[in-house]
């Protein structure tokens, strides 16, 4: 009897998976309406909606770096229903700098597929800083030190930051803001000299010449600031994070699931109208397998943790 009852589960789950989606879908967003994780989860949803021949709703579940939409989608049904708009906050920071993490990110998940990297970029206060390339800033710190600010708006660019001052043993201030909204304003206003942070409000004032881009934390140059290099072109290789937007599951989500959405993601970052509306906002899409997912995730994961150790920032 036992045998006949798990035969008939599997003929079910096999039948479930075969004829998925037949409902909508729930793509839960670790932040508010409005920013840029919205703006790219919009732009993604759109297209997998079309394709997938089901609506892909956007549930927002801001907070907790995070964590409160990683916890809502690791305790979900395993049936592809639900899925994570996850993010290198929810899928690194946050399981790195806390003391008792919410969960870990690579047991209670499934990886479905990449789908870009966020633009990130130095920038500093033009009239405050007359360096015109990042090296240039590097020494104008070393002969100013203790003298200079930088801002933080996220844990991407709390880790970017501490990064660079470390390895290049940097005596400059760190002033932390609740987002990059006002470390942007701050930087403008002169209060802080340096961000690395996302373009947001800044682009204009780039182009005004009261703010200057002098790198990318992107792999590649982005064509919203191609003036701007990557890391390693401006002679720091060592500057491996990568802050990324992925798809994810709750753990065990079936086989033929995963592959048929991240096929279908695939297919969207492909498309050249999304690729240029994600590149109008710095975001360089990119698509991958489960298993490229999975294997980029761990190396970003011991990257944080190695870099959390190196500069000794403590666990909250």
């Amino acid at each position: 009897m036992r045998f006949w009852l798990f035969f008939l589960a599997i003929l079910f789950s096999c039948g479930a998976a075969a004829q998925y989606p037949s409902k909508s879908i729930r793509l839960v967003v670790p932040f508010p309406p409005g920013g840029a994780a919205d703006l790219t989860a919009r732009l993604v949803s759109t297209p997998l909606s079309v394709q997938l021949g089901q609506p892909v709703i956007l549930d927002y579940k801001a907070g907790a770096d995070g964590a409160i939409a990683g916890n809502d989608v690791k305790a979900s049904a395993p049936d592809g229903y639900t899925l994570l708009f996850g993010t290198i906050t929810g899928m690194c920071a946050a399981a790195v700098l806390r003391k008792v993490p919410p969960y870990d990110p690579l047991a209670d998940f499934t990886p479905v597929a990449l789908v870009g990297k966020f633009g990130f970029f130095v920038f500093t206060h033009a009239e405050s800083v007359p360096a015109k390339t990042l090296a240039e800033l590097i020494a104008y710190i070393r002969a100013n030190p203790g003298k200079l600010n930088y801002g933080t708006g996220n844990s991407t660019s709390i880790l970017a930051s501490a990064q660079l001052a470390h390895a290049e043993k940097l005596d400059i201030a760190h002033i932390p803001y609740k987002g990059d909204a006002q470390a942007s304003a701050d930087l403008l206003g002169g209060r802080v000299q340096v961000l690395i942070g996302t373009p947001g409000t800044l682009l204009p004032h780039v182009k005004d010449g009261r703010v200057r881009v002098l790198a990318t934390l992107l792999p590649s140059r982005s064509p919203l600031m191609p003036e701007a290099p990557t890391m390693a072109e401006a002679g720091q290789k060592g500057i491996s994070i990568q802050p990324f937007a992925a798809i994810y599951g709750p753990a065990k989500l079936p086989r033929e699931v995963v592959e048929r959405v991240a096929r279908e993601v695939a297919l969207a970052m492909a498309k050249s109208d999304v690729r240029e509306a994600l590149g109008r906002h710095a975001f360089e899409a990119q698509s991958s397998t489960p298993a490229e997912l999975a294997d980029f995730h761990r190396a970003q994961l011991e990257i944080w943790k190695k870099t959390v150790r190196e500069v000794g920032i403590v666990p909250d």
